[in-house]
């Protein structure tokens, strides 16, 4: 059975190509442009990772992080977050927050897919 890989991205191309290249790895992807549906539907989809973006509209993606880590049903889930802003001290409040790891934008795909590796397996 394929991983499954939820995917929190607000910008159109970038969830279409995280989407696209897991996809064409072999996983189930579920892509997500909306933060305030995110816990919701990461319930129903059970994911085997999830990719957050951090900067998303009316939510931020630190924050469903530390949502997913605090249920119960979410909490195993690794998460890979992605930032445009990775300033100094932004990858200890990503990790705070109970990310697993994360890339910073703009995103390469070697590195991108060693990640997703990295964290569930191919």
């Amino acid at each position: 059975m394929a991983k499954r890989i939820l995917v929190v991205e607000d910008n159109d191309l970038n969830r279409k190509l995280f989407c696209d290249v897991l996809r064409a790895k072999g996983y189930e992807v579920l892509g997500c442009s909306d933060g305030n549906t995110v816990i919701e539907a990461a319930r129903r989809f059970r994911p085997d990772l999830a990719i957050m973006d951090i900067q998303l509209p009316h939510v931020s993606g630190l924050d469903l992080i530390a949502q997913m880590k605090a249920d119960a049903q979410l909490s195993g889930v690794p998460v890979l977050a992605v930032t445009a802003y990775a300033g100094k001290g932004d990858e200890e409040r990503i990790r705070a927050a109970g990310a697993e790891d994360y890339l910073a934008k703009p995103v390469s795909i070697v590195p991108f897919s060693a990640k997703v590796v990295g964290l569930i397996g191919e």
